[in-house]
């Protein structure tokens, strides 16, 4: 095996191949490392490389290799942490140019359990700015570009960790999702994105600022790395305001389990807020027809969302003007979105209206057991393609972009991103599947299935 093919494999297997001591800690870093520096020029998926820190982990990992016998369960497999979250003794900028020396002197709670599961930190990744937009280009900063066509973006926010995964310069990588911010890279770079259910992975030590709308969650390049990913990031850590209990089983276990017939409603379109276009109709209509054919019970329907775009717009501007960063430091777009936040009261009547149709939204899954969509209504758009535009035309043209992924924001539902084909652009084509209130066993079992059967995983 060579060390692309090696760059490559799942993280399972490489963490498999480090057990047996067929390939040490140091080796793995060093191909990741060397691949970063030859090919991140043209990506832009890093904002910060922890070189020296990322080898003398490794190095110890090696030693520590022949002394232990139980090994976490991604011993030496290497990862990246986005830049919105804190590692101590690297650089958080929140994509922000002016706090690119902004060093923390501690880790994030989840930084804390990705490190206890023994995976080795590469570096930061690229997030849109203060994790706004569904692109990754902050002045000061290379654009993030998609691994499979350099014209166009990675998506956001977290697009650096999604194209990283995509182009084999991590194992696997951390995300965050408040308005699709992990299943819309994923989508956009070909990869599997988790965005798990509200409560699931802890916010600790930070507070939350939106309402719930936003968590962290996994990217990998096939669905059980992902899920057994999300198995180690999980977990309540003491003052958290939102909970979930450990599922019966793990994640990483759903994943190698088939289905038991489900109900699956799916929808091509999102009613009275965007049409997708047609190659994503038709893949949606393919996979629908593949799961009546594997033995679930399909229907065409849709909970009704247009109403939520208003609330949820005010709670994503709100997370602008209340990210503590000034506004003079941010660029015009987010500056204007921070402008314009609402009051006080503005604000807590949206919430109290987002809350009221997320109501709506988690009463559609009595009578089903999972909802098929796109992620995105049409294929990622060209680096720079909406920079000059007025802002209200960009935030329509956001909005009818990313119409199918908030809703599960708004709600706390699961939701995974999974690659179900390539358009003529070589551009990944992906659906979601999102699943009741803390079912992310069942979306996690289905989203194999599918894998399995289209025969696709992350990776150009």
């Amino acid at each position: 095996m060579n060390e692309t093919e090696l760059a490559f494999l799942p993280a399972l297997k490489q963490a498999e191949l480090i057990r047996n001591k067929t390939i040490s800690p140091l080796e793995l870093t060093e191909i990741y490392l060397k691949r970063i520096e030859n090919e991140d020029s043209q990506l832009g998926s890093y904002y910060y490389i922890a070189k020296e820190m990322a080898l003398k982990d490794a190095k110890n990992k090696t030693e520590l290799l022949t002394k232990l016998d139980n090994l976490p369960p991604f011993f030496g497999v290497t990862t990246a942490i986005k830049d919105l979250n804190t590692v101590a003794k690297m650089p958080c900028s929140y994509g922000v140019e002016a706090l690119k020396n902004n060093i923390p002197d501690y880790d994030e709670g989840v930084v804390t359990k990705i490190k206890l599961a023994g995976l080795t930190i590469l570096g930061k990744t690229a997030t849109s700015q203060v994790g706004s937009f569904p692109f990754t280009e902050c002045p000061g900063f290379s654009p993030s570009r998609n691994p499979r066509h350099l014209d166009y973006t990675s998506g956001g926010s977290s697009g650096g960790a999604a194209a990283a995964v995509a182009a084999g310069l991590c194992s696997v990588a951390h995300g965050s999702d408040g308005g699709g911010s992990i299943r819309i890279p994923a989508a956009c770079c070909g990869v599997v994105g988790i965005k798990p259910s509200r409560g699931r992975v802890s916010q600790a030590p930070v507070g939350d600022r939106l309402n719930g709308i936003a968590t962290q969650g996994s990217i990998g390049r096939t669905v059980s790395d992902a899920a057994a990913l999300l198995d180690i990031m999980s977990g309540y850590i003491t003052g958290d305001p939102y909970w979930l209990p450990d599922p019966e089983i793990s994640f990483f276990q759903a994943s190698q389990e088939t289905p038991q017939p489900l109900k699956v409603a799916f929808s091509k379109d999102i009613p009275e807020i965007a049409q997708c276009c047609p190659i994503y109709r038709a893949k949606i209509e393919e996979i629908a027809h593949k799961l009546a054919n594997l033995g679930h019970q399909v229907e065409e329907k849709c909970p009704f969302v247009a109403d939520l775009v208003e609330p949820f717009t005010q709670v994503w501007r709100a997370g602008v003007c209340s990210s503590g960063i000034p506004l003079e430091l941010l660029t015009p777009l987010n500056r204007w979105l921070g402008e314009g936040g609402a009051s006080t009261r503005d604000y807590l009547n949206a919430v109290a209206q987002m809350q009221v149709i997320s109501r709506r939204i988690v009463a559609f899954f009595a009578n089903f057991d999972v909802l098929l969509l796109p992620v995105l209504m049409h294929p990622p758009i060209k680096v720079g393609e909406w920079q000059y535009l007025p802002f209200e035309e960009t935030l329509g043209n956001i909005v009818k972009w990313v119409a199918p992924s908030p809703l599960a924001n708004a709600s706390g539902l699961p939701a995974i991103a999974i690659p179900v084909g390539i358009d003529e652009n070589n551009l990944p084509i992906a659906v979601q599947i999102v699943g009741k209130p803390a079912a992310e066993t069942t979306i996690i079992r289905l989203a194999a299935q599918i894998e399995t059967s289209s025969g696709l995983t992350g990776g150009y």
